[in-house]
């Protein structure tokens, strides 16, 4: 549990530190378009994500091959990609277990 919890504050956290020299450089499109090319052409699904600000929100997509891609939503409804690579490792399996004291 604590793993996932560490990657998914990295992943966040990095996402949140980003220049914005990095966001304008970013490719951004209609979200819907993004999702189905996810879906339809990569095998994607949402992995998790959360608020960045009131006015973005950071997705991450995956897939089972390892693909995986990191991107923020806009309240205009585009979404800029950040992030996108192979071999992702997912911390699911994990079970939590007790602190010895």
């Amino acid at each position: 549990m604590f793993k996932r919890t560490l990657a998914m504050a990295v992943v966040f956290g990095v996402a949140a530190l980003a220049p914005p020299v990095l966001a304008q450089n970013a490719r951004c499109l209609p979200r819907d378009v993004l999702v189905q090319t996810l879906e339809k052409k990569y095998s994607e699904s949402l992995q998790g994500g959360g608020l960045q600000n009131a006015q973005q929100l950071v997705e991450i997509w995956t897939s089972q091959s390892g693909s995986f891609t990191v991107f923020v939503t806009r309240a205009d409804g585009f979404a800029c990609i950040m992030a996108t690579g192979q071999s992702w490792q997912s911390a699911m399996g994990e079970t939590e277990e007790g602190v010895a004291g």
